[in-house]
């Protein structure tokens, strides 16, 4: 937020936002509360969730400079539509809803980069709801795993996604159970596609990847 906003409104920013140190494992948004204000990630890594049925679903993770909360941004008065929880120990930065809406009427950057990055969204959650109904569970792990890779991994020579996740929460990102995901991973370092150290995951072949996650209907 700080990043595009009008230089004078700093202050009022200063003003009215706080600072939120969480815990591993601390959930600071809960699914169907009233909306109170939005989240900016300073540090540590989070992830936005909602359960389906008895399930959970992790929608996205989310680090440094991402912003949680804006999916109850409405014309009126609405609850989260998901969950958020720090995967490890982060810290947040919260402003009240109000203020915030206020901060986008009058820094017109700010709204023009909060639009791109709700289109860059909806085109992602697009491509996951197609995943399901098209991809197995063994293309949608590699779909996913480039794409943390494209998100958290950067340039790295050696292939590392960038996150160290557990494989219960890597699981339930790609959209399966932990016991089929931890098959299909075994699949993807038969085929020498990936290396597991822990819970650091090297992708090796990226050609290899890149070809499970654009077939279909398999």
């Amino acid at each position: 937020m700080c990043r595009y906003v009008l230089r004078d409104w700093l202050g009022q920013i200063d003003l009215q936002r706080k600072n939120i140190k969480l815990k591993k494992g601390e959930q600071f948004i809960i699914e169907g509360e009233s909306v109170r204000g939005i989240y900016f990630v300073q540090s540590g890594l989070v992830k936005v969730h909602r359960n389906l049925g008895d399930k959970e679903t992790i929608v996205r993770f989310a680090k440094k400079g991402d912003i949680v909360g804006h999916r109850g941004i409405a014309s009126e008065p609405t609850f989260y539509p998901v969950s958020a929880t720090a995967l490890e120990v982060s810290q947040v930065c919260f402003v009240e809803l109000p203020f915030f809406l206020s901060t986008l009427r009058i820094n017109p950057e700010l709204s023009y980069r909060l639009m791109l990055f709700f289109a860059d969204e909806l085109h992602l959650s697009e491509q996951k709801m197609a995943n399901l109904a098209q991809l197995s569970v063994k293309n949608r792990l590699a779909w996913s795993l480039l794409l943390l890779h494209r998100i958290f991994g950067g340039e790295t020579e050696d292939g590392d996604i960038g996150l160290s996740l557990s494989k219960k929460d890597l699981a339930s990102y790609v959209g399966t159970t932990y016991e089929t995901f931890y098959r299909m991973l075994g699949e993807l370092i038969q085929m020498g596609a990936i290396t597991v150290e822990g819970k650091k995951i090297f992708i090796k072949d990226f050609q290899q990847l890149n070809r499970l996650a654009s077939e279909q209907g398999v």
